[in-house]
């Protein structure tokens, strides 16, 4: 069958070693909106995501994309017992623990990568993977854990996994905020890394089943915890100790985010959908979690 979970199931991946330096961080806050705001471009608070030198932070969700920053062909799909496509997948969810202190505006690290559960959902599989992120000297900077979603594939009586929805608080948010993706996002958003031609190649958006090129999920990710961040924290990236979300719907470029959070419990829950036109309420993000440092 297409995918063999027991030869998948605790699959290493590997390691690889990576490098990122400061323009890749400007770039990748630029991918996700930074300073796109009009009228607010140049203040303090978007120029500490988008100015080189001392005053520069690091939105944690960069440690997502770092390993695979400078890649410029499609994401490949060589996972040990998992026969799939690039077609049938969709990113299903993504979290990242900050637990070597804020993340360096550039350096070098090794992640190493497992390949951890596969679950059954009847008409989908989905394949979870965790990395863990070191320094040369073998510190652990940071972790990950994602999934993908693999349409078509599921039904072969395996394990259908757990999940433990969020419960937003029944009262008024904290914060309310929208942000606007530009017609271009998904094309900047690319060139930090994921050159998936879903969101950009009108012909094979459609032959996946879209009925036009999607913004990176990974990039929702991103405008969403910059909001958070700028919302509720201050605009300091520092206090992120972690973030995890579901993806729970597309966006198209163009289409407005919005973005509910509260604080509960000495973290910050949160949900983000779509605002206004024939989308409205459509869901982009959900279990949005943002743990403090």
């Amino acid at each position: 069958m297409p995918i063999d979970p027991s030869v998948a199931i605790g699959a290493d991946l590997g390691s690889r070693e990576f490098s990122w330096s400061e323009s890749d961080v400007l770039l990748y806050h630029l991918g996700i909106g930074a300073g796109s705001r009009p009228g607010d471009n140049l203040s303090p608070a978007a120029l500490a995501y988008t100015l080189d030198g001392p005053g520069l932070q690091v939105l944690p969700s960069f440690g997502v994309v770092a390993p695979t920053f400078h890649e410029t062909d499609p994401p490949p799909l060589d996972l040990p017992g998992c026969d799939i496509n690039l077609a049938q997948v969709v990113h299903g969810s993504q979290a990242i623990t900050v637990t070597g202190g804020p993340l360096p505006t550039s350096g070098t690290a090794t992640v190493s990568t497992t390949l951890t559960d596969v679950w059954d959902k009847g008409k989908a599989a989905v394949i979870w993977q965790e990395g863990v992120a070191t320094s040369p000297a073998g510190e652990e900077l940071w972790r990950v854990r994602s999934s993908i979603f693999v349409r078509g594939e599921g039904g072969w009586g395996g394990d259908r996994g757990s999940s433990s929805p969020v419960v937003l608080p029944d009262r008024a948010p904290d914060a309310d905020a929208t942000y606007d993706v530009t017609p271009q996002q998904a094309l900047l958003y690319r060139l930090c890394g994921d050159r998936n031609p879903l969101h950009a190649d009108p012909d094979f958006a459609k032959a996946a089943g879209f009925p036009a090129p999607i913004l990176h999920g990974l990039c929702s990710y991103g405008i969403v915890l910059r909001t958070l961040t700028d919302e509720l924290l201050d605009g300091d990236a520092t206090r992120v100790g972690g973030f995890a979300a579901k993806f729970a719907g597309v966006v198209f470029p163009g289409e407005t985010i919005r973005t509910r959070a509260w604080r509960e419990d000495g973290r910050v829950l949160a949900a983000a959908e779509i605002a206004g036109g024939d989308r409205d309420g459509s869901p982009v993000l959900g279990d949005v979690v943002l743990d403090l440092a």
